[in-house]
């Protein structure tokens, strides 16, 4: 069993009076984490699964008399893929409000469907939590730093969803059907997506421009669609926990660019799985692009498990100086380039640092990248 940082944090805020409301893909192990985290406290819990008709059917419109009759002797109810019941906003707020006995968790994979429905409802009633696949951090606490080091180039191919890592013979075709079967799932059901043929070009456009800045009109274009289409199917990306987006960072640099944008896979493994290259790494023609890629999705899974405030950017300048990714924290600034091997010569943009004084600049590479995702 995998131990997750989350776990930490969410045992803190029980028992406080809010909802506790826990986002993340499909397969990132929400269930799996708060059923353990249930039974290391020996309490009797209620398990409510929304994607099973006769819970939707019992709570789609309940009154607190029904709830707590569901509820029965229970002091802790988990509602996993919550934003399958309609009106779980509500539902929640009711339990909140009318049966201060029950703590109530609930865990959803959209946070388009679930985090949108209870926003306004739960208004300072619930702590928010996103659960990301495995970090370098915890697989170093589960195994070792040493075996975790030795699986480097695995995660650059396969990614660190849980059943991927606990899986490596297997692992091409698990992420295969993580990618199609379950992620994709949930945005293929919607709505807004009228055409899953044309997303999954989008989907594959994004992931071989890596690394680079994206155009919504360039990205329109090779598509064959406009480009207020491709700005709101990259947004549902985001809100599944598939791709995040890093903007330019900007401030008093007259020459620099101000609106440009980067997006990141949080998993390597469904990356390759869109492009359907599951080649070694000495033989990529995209090493560099894989080890940004593992290096800002694993410094934004470290940041977030650990619930330090940030935001991360990327600078350039008209004249094409750049730094790979910054990170803001306290009103400083954290500067870093990433390197798969060290280079010869490391030099900082002197435009860059004499304008915003940075208190760290430091290339990252395969001998020194544990500092960076340990925060050592």
């Amino acid at each position: 069993m995998i131990k997750r940082e989350l776990e930490i944090l969410i045992k803190e805020r029980l028992n406080k009076g809010k909802i506790i409301i826990l986002l993340g893909p499909r397969q990132s192990g929400k269930t799996t984490l708060i059923k353990n985290l249930l039974d290391n406290i020996s309490v009797d819990f209620l398990f409510l699964d929304g994607e099973e008709f006769s819970v939707r059917e019992q709570m789609e419109n309940p009154d607190s008399a029904k709830l707590k009759l569901i509820a029965g002797n229970s002091k802790y109810v988990f509602i996993d893929e919550a934003q399958k019941i309609k009106n779980i906003g509500s539902v929640l707020k009711l339990f909140h409000d009318k049966i201060p006995g029950v703590t109530v968790i609930a865990s959803g994979s959209s946070a388009f469907e679930l985090s949108n429905v209870t926003n306004e409802p739960l208004t300072g009633r619930k702590y928010e939590f996103t659960l990301l696949p495995l970090s370098f951090g915890e697989m170093v606490k589960h195994t070792n730093y040493l075996s975790e080091k030795a699986n480097l180039e695995s995660r650059l191919i396969y990614g660190s969803y849980p059943e991927i890592v606990t899986n490596q013979s297997d692992a091409a075709e698990l992420i295969k059907l993580i990618a199609k079967s379950y992620l994709f799932k949930d945005l293929f059901a919607l709505e807004n997506v009228n055409s899953p043929e044309v997303f999954e070009k989008l989907v594959k456009a994004l992931a071989l421009q890596l690394g680079n800045e994206v155009s919504y009109k360039e990205l329109a274009v090779t598509i064959g669609i406009n480009h207020v289409t491709v700005e709101k199917y990259l947004k549902l990306l985001e809100r599944a926990y598939i791709v995040f987006k890093l903007p330019a960072y900007n401030g008093n640099v007259r020459n620099e660019i101000r609106k440009g944008k980067k997006y990141y896979f949080y998993d390597n493994g469904i990356r390759n799985s869109i492009i359907d290259n599951f080649n070694p790494v000495e033989l990529r023609s995209d090493k560099g692009a894989l080890w940004e890629n593992y290096l800002i999705s694993e410094r934004i899974k470290y940041l977030t498990f650990k619930n330090i405030d940030f935001k991360a950017y990327f600078w350039r300048s008209v004249q094409k100086q750049e730094i790979d990714y910054i990170e803001e924290r306290g009103g400083e600034l954290f500067a870093y380039e990433f390197k798969w091997k060290t280079p010869s010569k490391q030099a900082f943009s002197k435009t860059f640092t004499s304008a915003y004084k940075p208190v760290i600049c430091k290339t990252i590479t395969t001998d020194n990248y544990e500092e960076f995702l340990l925060n050592l």
